[in-house]
């Protein structure tokens, strides 16, 4: 049979149509990113009154969450892979689930002998080509294991999904169902790094060499970072995440992946964020290849770039080198992502640097962010024992391989000035110096 006859056989004519098989007690994935399928959401919170006990898988996605409304609390229960703001407040009331997990491990959770196997995963997928296969879009990483794993596979396709190549793709034929939709991706503002995060990014641009491979994610600090590499050489991507400004610099030629050894003129992904111009970007450009995060984020994987260069955020370090990401205290915010799978493998890359950036206060001026010891009860997302480099808009600390008491000494001068009496006043008391 012609796949254009599977795939009319497939069509649906509304979304509670297609979501026929998601029955009580389920597990359903939902793709994320700005691969959320809108209208399938809409659609499985339409059939909340006859559903109970549905689990909702997924990672961070940029689209409203009704699902963790406390009204639909007997219909479904959200379980967050990462904690994005639409289900923060579900989860730090305990409305919601959160389940600790490094993203390169996700996708193991869906296979079989994995301790999450999906019933249905809800995902959103470009048109198909002229041999019946769909792209995942702008987000492969976690999306395209789950639908691989999942029973059943509900599919929009949506005609502003940008056609992404690399380990993409999804034959029509996988698919149980399908609806048509064309409503344009979420987009991220864009812009908005200031003095002091430019200040950052000068001091990250410093420790990048020419031909260096480059992991980033989105926001004010990897802008930054980038705007300070404008007369920098054929640099390379492989990163989880990346926004309009890797597009902006292989405008400019200043990322060519030209001296990559691993996937040699290619910028490697999972996912992307950003603007209605960097989807445009994507579609069908061959230096673009997204994969499943088991295979970008894998440390092994990451080390084959030489020279390569990982950048994470934190929203707290103490004086030992500890790194929290995740919480603030023991109030859950974020989740780990990827940051330890390129930490680990920068460090591991021949002439790699794992580096974490961040502003050196918070509230104002009126918090440290580099601190004695962590709040009571945070995570460690990076332990003292994997960190490198630590980045603010007062200059680098390089603390692997360094005594605790040079690590404090280091981090308490690239602290803000107001802060460093208190801190050092502390880290005595600490016997740190």
């Amino acid at each position: 049979m012609a796949w254009e006859d599977i795939y009319r056989r497939k069509v649906r004519r509304s979304a509670e149509e297609a979501l026929a098989c998601v029955k009580s007690n389920s597990r359903v994935y939902i793709g994320g990113g700005a691969g959320v399928p809108v209208e399938l959401i809409k659609g499985l919170t339409n059939l909340a009154p006859r559903l109970h006990n549905v689990e909702i898988i997924h990672i961070l996605t940029f689209a409203e969450a009704p699902y963790v409304a406390p009204e639909m609390h007997d219909s479904f229960r959200h379980n967050a892979l990462f904690i994005g703001e639409n289900v923060r407040k579900a989860v730090q009331q305990g409305r919601a689930d959160f389940t600790p997990i490094f993203l390169s491990e996700i996708p193991s959770l869906f296979r079989p002998g994995g301790t999450l196997p999906l019933d249905v995963a809800l995902i959103s997928l470009s048109r198909p080509d002229e041999h019946g296969f769909c792209s995942f879009g702008v987000e492969v990483g976690t999306t395209k294991p789950a639908a691989e794993s999942a029973r059943c596979i509900i599919a929009e396709i949506n005609q502003q999904m940008p056609r992404t190549l690399g380990d993409s793709f999804i034959h029509i034929s996988r698919l149980h169902a399908v609806i048509e939709t064309n409503y344009p991706l979420p987009e991220a503002p864009q812009g908005g790094s200031s003095p002091l995060h430019m200040q950052v990014g000068k001091h990250i641009a410093e420790l990048i060499p020419d031909g260096a491979t480059l992991q980033m994610g989105i926001g004010s600090i990897p802008d930054a970072v980038l705007r300070n590499l404008t007369n920098h050489k054929d640099l390379g991507i492989h990163t989880e995440l990346f926004s309009d400004g890797v597009m902006e610099m292989v405008e400019a030629g200043v990322i060519t992946c030209a001296r990559k050894n691993f996937h040699p003129g290619k910028i490697i992904a999972g996912f992307l964020f950003g603007s209605k111009r960097l989807y445009d970007f994507v579609h069908n450009n061959p230096i673009i290849e997204l994969h499943p995060t088991d295979y970008v984020n894998d440390p092994f994987n990451i080390a084959q770039n030489d020279n390569m260069i990982s950048i994470n955020s934190a929203l707290q370090v103490d004086l030992t080198g500890q790194v929290c990401a995740d919480s603030i205290g023991p109030k859950l915010y974020s989740g780990v992502g990827g940051q330890l799978d390129f930490v680990r493998g920068a460090a591991r890359s021949k002439g790699g640097k794992p580096i974490i950036a961040f502003l050196s206060t918070a509230r104002d001026d009126e918090v440290s962010r580099i601190v004695p010891m962590l709040y009571e009860g945070s995570g460690v997302v990076t332990t003292r024992y994997d960190v490198h480099y630590i980045a603010t808009e007062y200059g680098v600390a390089y603390l692997h391989g360094k005594t605790v008491r040079q690590r404090a000494e280091a981090l308490i001068n690239i602290a803000h000035p107001k802060f460093r009496d208190w801190l050092r006043f502390e880290a005595k008391k600490l016997g740190y110096l």
